[in-house]
């Protein structure tokens, strides 16, 4: 079977890179027999010269114009288009036969409009433009999503009938394991943190529905009794509001941004943090919590949306605006080592059901199912 994997722009969302990379590296251990080809657009040849206005033409020109043409073009069994933002291409596709298979990761543009315009320049235009893209998952033959809310919400948004899609949940990339004590220690004391420091960790980047405020104001609280507590921000850097409240309160010494560290530097961050806060008030699943049960840290998130979904009763789960109840889980986190260490054997557990090569696995079973295909799994098995 030759599989088209329809790709967004490098780095262009790290989020769909990890996704599509997994996928396809899941497919290639499962079907080893199949042609994955994986289309990826044209890097945007924007240059200095080029006013604004300009570049933002030539992007969408490139976006919904020129990639969805070069897809077209291509040979294949049945076509992948693995971000929702992408699904315009869908409609490029109709005369060509193929099923055409998206994954919807979330509609939170629907629920949370100002998503988009805290990223874009001109918020109306994008958000024109991403809907006329969301027109295409309709159109699709089947709808993969990644979480049984973000299923729910393609069904009451989308009207989607339900057997056209398929709840197939990420998996966690093997480069996230446990490390040596070590180099954990190592790493620590490289940030000038002492072995007594409690240190919190969030991962990603800083839309409101992320909820950083929250964080700070429970970092505020710790701070403010006595607590040795350290906070580490990955990704997205903290925004004007939020470093006002961190000086207002005399926070900078217990705060470090680390920006956006390769993949190599973040498991070491996972390893030698204690805890990871992902209080988000919407996800359409959150991987970082995985990666994080990866690396022996323990987990505090919120119980909205999908975030349940992946924690399972691995972590600790609270209202996402409830400070006092993220103060305290935080508090018996550090004060119960025993506690801590059943937390951090429970993520282990719980991240072992979330693989590639399993999400790989349904994804596979979804195409053979539009062609019509029936398998032999002790055929594939032994093959493997």
């Amino acid at each position: 079977m030759r599989v088209v994997i329809v790709r967004r722009l490098p780095k262009a969302s790290f989020s769909m890179d990890v996704y599509a990379d997994g996928l396809v590296s899941g497919l290639k251990a499962v079907r080893p027999d199949w042609e994955i080809i994986e289309l990826t657009p044209n890097s945007y040849s924007l240059t200095n010269k080029k006013t604004s206005w300009l570049q933002g033409i030539e992007k969408y020109y490139q976006r919904y114009w020129r990639y969805p043409a070069t897809v077209k073009q291509q040979v294949a069994d049945i076509f992948h288009i693995i971000d929702h933002s992408d699904a315009h291409i869908v409609q490029w596709l109709g005369g060509n036969q193929q099923p055409v298979v998206v994954t919807c990761h979330d509609l939170i543009n629907f629920i949370y409009p100002e998503n988009i315009q805290d990223q874009a320049k001109l918020p109306l235009v994008s958000m024109t433009a991403w809907k006329y893209a969301i027109k295409g998952l309709k159109q699709s033959d089947r709808i993969i999503c990644v979480s049984n809310h973000t299923a729910k919400d393609a069904t009451q948004l989308l009207h989607t009938p339900t057997e056209r899609l398929k709840v197939v949940h990420n998996g966690v990339e093997p480069d996230f394991y446990p490390l040596p004590a070590e180099e954990i220690a190592a790493f620590r004391q490289q940030q000038r943190l002492t072995p007594n420091t409690l240190c919190l960790l969030n991962v990603g980047s800083n839309h409101p529905r992320k909820n950083v405020a929250t964080i700070l104001q429970v970092l505020e609280i710790l701070n403010s009794q006595g607590m040795d507590v350290h906070f580490w921000k990955t990704g997205a850097d903290f925004t004007d509001e939020q470093k006002t409240f961190i000086q207002k309160h005399n926070l900078t010494p217990c705060i470090t941004y680390l920006g956006k560290p390769d993949k190599n530097t973040l498991r070491q961050i996972y390893n030698a943090a204690d805890i990871l806060l992902a209080p988000s008030i919407y996800e359409g699943f959150g991987i970082t919590i995985l990666e994080a049960m990866a690396c022996k840290t323990a987990v505090i998130s919120s119980n909205a949306t999908s975030l349940p979904e992946v924690v399972g009763d691995a972590g600790i789960l609270v209202e996402p605006l409830d400070v006092q109840a993220m103060v305290e889980a935080i508090q018996r986190i550090q004060q119960d080592s025993h506690y801590h260490q059943q937390l951090i054997q429970q993520g282990l557990v719980r991240v072992k059901n979330f693989t590639w090569e399993k999400a790989a696995a349904q994804v596979a079973e979804v195409y053979e199912s539009l062609l019509g295909l029936q398998r032999d799994d002790s055929l594939q098995q032994s093959r493997v």
